[in-house]
């Protein structure tokens, strides 16, 4: 669902790639929607965040800190006034339907007629553009998990779920019931939203957690898939959870981080007791395949 407030504002902010996630995560705790848009030539990301005017802004200057001191890059934010009709003509626009590896086709819901034969629709809010199928890491995700679907997984979480795009890929290819969680409430409605689009009902169910920290993430386990598409860095710190919670014979799915931090990664879940199985490269971005013995 999209909000639409009296007053209005774009929030923007131009990043390299290696900081996009950080700072499309700092956007959404302060706005309701979120967008990002790639220069071809240059290889730079344009991230734009919609918000009521003087709202949440002890939020957005923190997380716009964090995001700072994660990557490394400091960047100083515009604003300019925003009708939200404007707003969303622009961002279906630069919106077009994604076709993913072999199945699937993600589709906003501005887009008219239906998916390519033989793709699964994957059907986005046209409003909400992070997590659209656009990124990298996304991709990766995707395809990595057409190539592991053949072992028909019974549990399956999505962690740091975003728009929930992964956990309906999953629900839709393998008809199993789904866990989607997000750290973020935002993200979490957004999640909810989309599955109620694409007639999702009881397959998946979306929850704020705090990762393993949360009970109801842990209460289910142990999985016989996980998604990560987080960040280097809490992938990391993460990794002895995410063994200990995984199935014997079970698989992980980790993405969102660049090609330059894949062994830093990669060690980390090795010390772990985890295998890789196989690394998808989309641009500078790695998704890793691992599996427990």
């Amino acid at each position: 669902m999209i909000r639409h407030a009296t007053q209005l504002e774009t929030i923007t902010l131009v990043v390299p790639e290696h900081a996009l996630d950080a700072y499309e995560a700092a956007l959404a705790t302060a706005c309701g929607t979120v967008g990002f848009f790639l220069d071809e030539r240059t290889r730079i990301w344009t991230i734009e965040g919609v918000k009521d005017q003087g709202q949440k802004e002890a939020e957005l200057a923190g997380a716009l800190a964090l995001a700072a001191l994660m990557t490394g890059i400091e960047v100083n934010p515009t604003r300019r006034a925003t009708e939200a009709e404007g707003w969303l003509a622009r961002n279906q626009q630069s919106f077009p339907e994604q076709l993913v590896g072999k199945r699937f086709a993600v589709r906003g819901t501005h887009l008219k007629g239906r998916a390519a034969a033989g793709k699964l629709e994957l059907l986005l809010d046209a409003g909400i553009a992070f997590g659209s199928g656009e990124h990298g890491s996304t991709r990766g995700c995707l395809r990595a998990f057409e190539i592991v679907a053949h072992r028909k997984p019974r549990r399956i979480l999505d962690l740091g779920t975003g728009s929930g795009i992964l956990a309906m890929a999953a629900a839709k290819a393998l008809h199993r019931k789904v866990l989607a969680t997000d750290i973020d409430p935002w993200s979490v409605r957004v999640a909810r939203s989309n599955a109620k689009l694409n007639r999702m009902g009881p397959m998946l169910r979306a929850e704020r957690a705090d990762g393993w920290l949360s009970t109801c993430v842990r209460k289910p386990a142990p999985y016989d898939l996980v998604f990560a598409n987080i960040l280097a860095r809490p992938l990391c710190a993460m990794a002895k959870d995410l063994a200990q919670h995984l199935a014997p014979g079970g698989t992980v799915i980790l993405a969102g981080l660049l090609t330059s931090q894949r062994r830093w990664v990669l060690h980390a879940h090795r010390q772990a007791g985890l295998v890789l199985e196989s690394t998808l490269h989309e641009g500078r971005w790695a998704t890793l395949v691992l599996r427990k013995r």
